[in-house]
């Protein structure tokens, strides 16, 4: 296998990986901020724990999606560094952006969060993980107006002399329409995936535990509050999608083509729902066709013209020279099909297990609920990465795909970005030792998320003596809230009113 090909496995599973735990990250870092603001308006020691036990989770996965993502910036300079000389100057800035301002607004609060406990005011103490949070989302945001230059390069110009695309415009890369349309979907995908993971532990929490079990009255909030977060994110997912569609046709036909198999040019283009036989042989062998969807989809029109594979190839072929512009058709049809069946699943999950929890009704019980809960926790993680398999793979052969409405010289074809001087055996060596380093990783991150998931609230919390300045006079004189009007908690037992402090004048604290 040539080096080209190694370097691609390489980054596309370094790069899934790291990307199982960066949704999770962005959608529980609002979660857990949630619940802290509860438990500061509401002195309910339930979400308290709920707090801590969840911000445990979350720490967890931001620690290794850290350690995970650092491997993708010396991959650039090694494996790619024809392709960092090509797009250094473009594409340095949005991620010097987020390393500057999102990544240390997020750890250096975060930081102060998980040690803040009891040392900081309260008010100040509840403003580091919403200012963790915030920095969480435009971490986000930087990665994907990167990225989303590469899908649709504006903003810079080609300078001849140096073989480089240059940047012009900042703003203009970072108010790419293919980033505005690509964030909101990315952002609601990962609070889909966050909801799914609380609400899944939730439930199994209520299945599991005994009924008198303290924490069953936060978790069954915390299980109908992120079925409740996955219902809208679904929502939102299901509008920025269909924007995405609107926007990859003007920009990438040849993507939308691939994510249909269309091979013949067609008027009201149906969208296949499956195929059987080879996709990738007889480019449009389809079984179920939805009529017109696919044209609706791209156009708002359902009688619309769709360009397809052939036709495509051959005005490519012309304007940029011989070679192969097709995707692997394989790839892009089951992946995009994936991504939309798992989101849709989970879902569907959602709103089935709203309506048999309405009004106080208690989860059913059997053998089948554990592995369906597991199930359904795992398909978002699996709709984010074949979301994403999507994206880049129907981008191919570009690295960096040409602006139809820009300079046509702001292209670079993914052979041409591999390091010239890498070798079959330096790339060989360092994919199975990433391959094998990443494996322990999961080892670890599963060992330790379902060590303290089994151990519950109390793995979190001990009691730990404090005496600070502020007490709860800190806090809630301007909170606009008193002990007469807070709710109760989706209709379960009442909260205690009061502070979870024992006789003693104890305060809970993470159990490091």
């Amino acid at each position: 296998m040539d080096p080209l090909a190694l370097a691609r496995w390489q980054f596309g599973i370094t790069t899934v990986y790291h990307f199982f735990m960066v949704p999770l990250t962005i959608g529980l870092s609002v979660m857990v901020a949630w619940f802290h603001t509860r438990w500061y308006r509401h002195r309910d020691e339930a979400d308290l724990r709920l707090t801590k036990f969840f911000g445990k989770l979350f720490l967890i996965n931001f620690a290794m999606g850290v350690v995970t993502g650092i491997v993708q910036e010396f991959q650039f300079g090694m494996g790619w560094a024809d392709y960092s000389r090509f797009v250094g100057d473009v594409f340095g800035a949005p991620l010097a952006m987020e390393a500057l301002v999102a990544f240390f607004l997020e750890s250096t609060f975060l930081g102060l969060w998980i040690f803040g406990w009891g040392r900081i005011p309260e008010k100040l103490h509840l403003a580091t993980i919403w200012a963790a949070a915030i920095g969480t989302w435009l971490s986000a945001y930087f990665i994907i107006a990167a990225n989303s230059w590469m899908q649709h390069p504006v903003g810079a110009t080609y300078n001849p002399e140096t073989g480089r695309a240059e940047m012009t415009d900042i703003w203009a890369v970072l108010t790419n329409v293919t980033t505005l349309a690509a964030y909101p979907h990315v952002i609601a995908a990962s609070v889909m995936t966050a909801g799914l993971f609380v609400a899944g532990i939730a439930a199994w929490y209520l299945i599991r535990r005994d009924p008198g079990d303290p924490d069953r009255r936060g978790m069954r909030y915390a299980m109908r509050f992120g079925l409740w977060l996955t219902l809208v994110a679904s929502a939102v997912v299901i509008i920025s999608g269909d924007e995405q569609a609107r926007i990859m046709f003007d920009q990438q036909p040849m993507k939308m083509a691939a994510a249909e198999a269309l091979c013949e040019t067609e008027e009201g283009a149906g969208f296949s729902v499956f195929a059987v036989g080879n996709v990738d042989a007889e480019c449009d062998v389809r079984s179920l066709v939805i009529p017109g969807l696919t044209s609706f989809l791209a156009d708002r029109d359902f009688n619309a013209t769709i360009p397809g594979v052939v036709d495509l190839q051959e005005e490519y072929s012309e304007l940029y020279g011989g070679g192969d512009y097709r995707p692997n058709l394989i790839v892009t049809y089951w992946s995009f099909r994936a991504m939309m069946g798992f989101g849709f699943f989970g879902m569907g999950v959602a709103v089935v297990s709203l309506w048999l929890t309405r009004e106080g009704r208690a989860l059913p019980t059997g053998r089948w609920m554990t592995p369906l809960i597991v199930f359904t926790m795992l398909t978002p993680f699996l709709g984010n990465a074949f979301g994403w398999i999507f994206t880049e793979m129907g981008r191919q052969p570009w690295v960096v795909a040409p602006n139809l409405d820009g300079d046509l010289e702001i292209a670079l074809l993914t052979e041409n970005a591999v390091s010239p001087s890498l070798s079959t055996t330096e790339v060989a060596i360092s994919l199975f030792g990433f391959a094998a380093v990443y494996g322990i990783l999961a080892v670890v991150e599963i060992f330790l998320l379902t060590r303290y998931v089994q151990a519950g609230p109390d793995s979190t919390m001990f009691a730990l003596p404090v005496d600070h300045p502020w007490g709860d006079s800190d806090r809630d004189d301007d909170s606009g809230h008193d002990d007469h009007d807070r709710d109760d908690h989706d209709g379960d037992t009442p909260p205690d009113r009061g502070s979870p402090t024992d006789a003693d004048d104890e305060q809970f604290a993470f159990a490091y």
